[in-house]
């Protein structure tokens, strides 16, 4: 299809939760058809875009993404390009056929946190009626799992923030655990930079001292997987200090005693013991946060990965809260506990049905009223919906085997890159009897398929996301779909018609929404009072937002908990939590610390900005950060590639020495494939609640990569370890056509790049020079 740019079009990023919103127009000239623009209006980010959002445009132009489908005639043998209904009848054929072969759980569905919340909806509907299979899970799971878990044992309710972003920057002191916000969410730093402009503090709990690091008031860098520890010692000084707000704990909590007694045993030298956190610094942070020098008698502890990515992520962010409870930083304007939400749906994703144990509106799927609803709503009998699968790495690891899924359907995921233990999980995958993938661009997980249909891309489609705060918005499309590409919607109502229920998946985006809120009615997360002209007309609507009796109009929900919480008593509950190790800690053999995490110019697998030319000239390839002085003990210079070894596999990338990092410790960005993937070595070790794994610390060696050769290469099997390869990539000459152009432009000389990082991030730069940090205490180096 033609594309052709309409009138300018508001809408939003593609990218993280912050769901920026931008605008888009025609493009004068260059290979995108449209162009970005700033769109001052709406309020999270008032105009202010980071690189990738300046950028999106980019995965948009010709020969960077998928517009036909492409099938595979034999295993191992190359895909070409099919026909739609080739593509289609091949997929239903394979679904059928596995589900009679082998039993409906046999059919297996993986989501992603990046699908609108139309998509995520009917797709979740797609697996529990069309395919009558318990088998999906998506990779929000890998995300913002376990503080969910964590939110909803606290206060009854998940929503990542509950309290507008604007108001971090009301409140008297930030703790901020685990998040390097420069870096993954610029725009939001404007809200740290206006928080210490107003008189409050910022404290951050990172391994790294990171660009968020030098922001804050005072630093914290604990060990790896000793969050829990940390987040217990403060505890402890609160309540020895004497800053326990008694009447808050008395109303509104409960389960304080035995909280208390978890804190008492992690007096403040233990701590530093367990975390390298000199006591100085944890009575610093106490300080600020509840002290004499704390500001304005408010406060928030905002998590993201780094305490919520380890087998223990529910108890840790549990601590956390009991922190809020204790000194009654909760449930009051301007307080509370929060999660940055990752990807750019992950709120809304695991609201309406993608999750392996829920149904929309965040009901249970083993609740019997919560199935008889939304049974009443989907024209089906209760009994006929599946119970409860497995959670996304379970489903993963079951794959190809006896008893486990043998045809996957796969959406807007990328996990040969972004899954835990990755070498194993690419095995797996390889085992199917078929794999189908839709996506935008063929991924390496799409590399590996028997069936690829080419998806639209957000400037293409129209569709709801739920941003970090809770606020649905709305994504406009501003041009058909290229070539033969279409939208998601239509693809699953295309499906499901070969499989006897297309009259149920509406290809109609607002059609679905409306059906949608119907679900939701009545549930946590009740959308019933939310259409598209009302997220229209108020730059977005907060859920929860009921439908009004007798024509009354719900505003919204921007603040939760400010009278009652969600509990059946609206009591907030405290976490029995004490420290325990991680899933594996290092020893003679793995000495090091591993930590994974983001860096500014990529985004999750990196199969979109590893598209783009000039976030590729940012930031081209992984890297493995460490102290000097390991890098003196391993003889190491900058930019000398080092090999990183765990129990399941090794990677290979240039070493970037500094300072900023633990000497016990190491960090490799996460975004590429091949040699340099991290999730390599990343432990698959689950947290018992939310069966989040543990990407956030595993057990290393470091070594220096021996050159081969040639001089350019490490170790044989640096990206994979001894025990077996990687799959090799397509060659160009295996491609079709418009693959092979794919790989074109990935390979692409980006010097020539005329806009550069640096100039699109301007606005995100100054707001970084502009906060000034002041004292920093961290562990001894």
């Amino acid at each position: 299809m033609n594309q052709t740019a309409t009138a300018p079009v508001d809408t939003h990023c593609p990218y993280c939760s912050l769901q920026c919103g931008m605008r888009l127009g025609a493009a004068a000239s260059g290979p995108s058809p449209v162009e970005i623009v700033e769109r001052p209006d709406f309020p999270v980010n008032q105009g202010a875009l980071c690189g990738k959002g300046h950028s999106a445009a980019a995965v948009l132009a010709p020969g960077v993404r998928l517009t036909t489908p492409l099938v595979r005639d034999t295993k191992g043998g190359p895909l070409r390009e099919a026909t739609w209904d080739e593509a289609l009848d091949r997929a239903a054929s394979a679904l059928v056929r596995t589900g009679e072969r082998y039993g409906r759980d046999a059919v297996g569905v993986f989501g992603g946190g990046g699908l609108t919340n139309e998509k995520a909806y009917l797709l979740g509907k797609f697996a529990r009626v069309a395919l009558r299979t318990a088998g999906i899970d998506y990779n929000g799971r890998f995300c913002m799992s376990s503080a969910a878990a964590a939110h909803r044992n606290a206060f009854g309710l998940d929503r990542g923030l509950p309290f507008p972003l604007a108001d971090v920057a009301r409140t008297g002191c930030v703790i901020l655990v685990g998040s390097n916000l420069a870096d993954t969410m610029p725009p939001a730093v404007r809200y740290l930079r206006e928080l210490r402009e107003n008189g409050g503090s910022l404290v951050v709990v990172d391994p790294r001292r990171t660009r968020t690091a030098e922001l804050a008031d005072l630093h914290l860098a604990p060990a790896p997987g000793t969050d829990l520890a940390l987040a217990l010692g403060l505890l402890h000084l609160v309540v020895a200090d004497g800053h326990v707000d008694e009447d808050f704990v008395a109303a509104r909590t409960t389960g304080w005693e035995a909280a208390r007694t978890a804190a008492a045993a992690h007096w403040p030298e233990r701590v530093e013991a367990i975390t390298g956190v000199p006591v100085a610094a944890l009575r610093r942070a106490v300080e600020l946060f509840v002290g004499a020098g704390a500001a304005f008698g408010t406060g928030m502890v905002l998590t993201a990965r780094g305490p919520e990515q380890q087998s223990k992520g529910v108890d840790t962010v549990g601590a956390w809260i009991n922190l809020c409870l204790a000194t009654g930083r909760a449930g009051r304007p301007f307080s509370g506990y929060g999660c940055l939400t990752g990807q750019g749906n992950g709120q809304g994703g695991r609201e309406h049905g993608q999750k392996a144990d829920q149904l929309p509106g965040y009901r249970s799927i083993t609740d019997p009223q919560a199935r008889a609803h939304v049974a009443r709503v989907w024209g089906v009998d209760p009994a006929d919906l599946p119970g409860p699968g497995v959670s996304a790495y379970e489903l993963l690891d079951s794959l190809g085997t006896e008893g486990g899924v043998r045809a996957l359907f796969l959406m807007g995921s990328n996990p040969v890159v972004s899954a835990p233990n990755a070498r194993h999980v690419t095995s797996r995958i390889e085992a199917l009897d078929t794999l189908i993938v839709c996506d935008v661009v063929l991924s390496e997980t799409a590399a590996l398929a028997d069936v690829v249909l080419p998806s639209a891309q957000w400037a293409e489609e129209t569709g709801t996301m739920t941003n970090l705060e809770g606020r649905v918005i709305l994504r406009r499309a501003a041009l058909p779909p290229a070539g033969e590409a279409r939208t998601d919607l239509q693809i699953l109502h295309d499906l499901a018609d070969r499989l006897g229920h297309g009259k149920g998946f509406p290809a109609d985006p607002e059609e679905a929404f409306t059906e949608l809120r119907a679900a939701s009615a009545g549930g946590q997360a009740d959308y019933s009072g939310i259409d598209y002209a009302r997220i229209g007309a108020e730059n977005g609507v907060f859920w929860p937002c009921p439908a009004g009796e007798d024509g009354a109009v719900h505003p919204g929900t921007p603040r939760l908990f400010l009278d009652r919480f969600a509990t059946p008593d609206g009591r907030a509950r405290f976490a029995d939590v004490s420290h325990r190790p991680a899933g594996e800690e290092p020893d003679a053999d793995y000495p090091l610390h591993l930590t994974t995490g983001r860096v500014l110019a990529q985004y999750q697998s990196g199969a979109q900005t590893r598209r783009t030319p000039e976030l590729n000239r940012a930031a081209p390839g992984a890297f493995v950060e460490l102290h000097p002085r390991l890098a003196a003990r391993l003889g190491v210079a900058e930019g000398e590639r080092v090999t990183l070894t765990s129990r399941r596999g090794r990677a290979t990338a240039p070493a970037r020495i500094t300072t900023a990092i633990r000497p016990d410790t190491v960090f490799m960005p996460f975004h590429w494939p091949g040699e340099g993937r991290a999730n390599s070595l990343t432990n698959a070790a689950l947290d018992p609640q939310s069966r989040m794994p543990e990407f956030k610390v595993c057990a290393v060696r470091a070594e220096r990569a021996t050159p081969t050769a040639a001089g350019t290469k490490g170790p044989a099997s640096a990206a994979t370890g001894a025990a077996g390869a990687t799959p090799a990539a397509f060659t160009t000459a295996e491609m079709p056509p418009a693959a092979a152009a794919t790989a074109a432009t990935l390979t692409a000389d980006t010097a020539a790049a005329e806009v550069t990082l640096s100039a699109i991030t301007a606005t995100a730069a100054a707001t970084l020079t502009a906060a000034t940090a002041t004292a920093t205490v961290e562990a001894p180096r």
